[in-house]
């Protein structure tokens, strides 16, 4: 017979209770042979689908990296073209094929990376921004770096709002003494532009006060300092 802990939830505490329920389950099964099989078969259909697309991933994420390799290769050697376009050689298709093709895999996530800097180098903005935003890693130096590039792209837009936005994702993101310091300083300035001293304050010292170890120390003690007197002297 089932009793009721403390919680009021019914539980089983003896053999003959434990059997009647297995009875139970055993005539259910019976009664419903097709229900029962039906369910069973869905269920090796869902885990033997997992286990195919996992593969049929895994094998699209090396061919988009064999693709992106010789890219990287271009981009190094400053043959953007190619990188982009990819070669007669048949070596690669290129970043935008990549990202058109594999654009669901990590390989193609870092092509869209690759892809949204020459964009904001070009000045194509908008496109950028799309492609960066593409790249969603929880890595501690690209995920950052695409944040503050996409801040970069929002600034050449004057669009202070969403520079602000991604230059904060950006110095949130993992802190640490290499690169931080630098989204900081971007953030602050976007604040400055926009009037906003209070918070401009905060991100200068906040490089002053947990990252003083940082070569970008100097240049945020100044900027801090001329905030500082701003605020001050009233010349907002």
């Amino acid at each position: 017979m089932a009793e009721k802990n403390k919680a009021g939830v019914e539980i089983f505490e003896s053999p003959e209770a434990l059997q009647e329920q297995l009875i139970k389950t055993e005539q259910f099964a019976r009664n419903n042979r097709r229900l029962v099989t039906g369910v069973g078969i869905g269920i090796l259909l869902l885990v033997g689908g997992a286990i195919g697309w996992k593969y049929y991933s895994n094998q699209r994420n090396i061919k988009a990296q064999n693709e992106l390799f010789p890219t990287v290769f271009y981009l190094e050697k400053d043959s953007i073209n190619k990188a982009i376009k990819g070669d007669n050689n048949n070596t690669t298709i290129g970043l935008e094929k990549i990202v058109s093709q594999y654009g669901d895999t990590e390989a193609g996530e870092l092509a869209a990376f690759y892809l949204g800097v020459e964009r904001l180098k070009e000045g194509k903005y908008d496109e950028a921004i799309e492609l960066l935003e593409k790249y969603d890693a929880n890595d501690w130096l690209i995920q950052a770096r695409a944040y503050s590039l996409i801040g970069d792209a929002y600034m050449e837009k004057k669009d202070l709002d969403n520079a602000i936005k991604y230059y904060k994702k950006a110095s949130e993101h993992y802190p640490n003494d290499a690169f931080t310091p630098t989204y900081l300083l971007k953030l602050g300035l976007a604040y400055e532009l926009k009037k906003d001293y209070a918070n401009a304050l905060m991100a200068y010292r906040t490089i002053v006060d947990k990252h003083p170890e940082a070569s970008e120390i100097t240049t945020a003690q100044k900027k801090l300092a001329k905030v500082e007197y701003i605020v001050n002297s009233g010349n907002k």
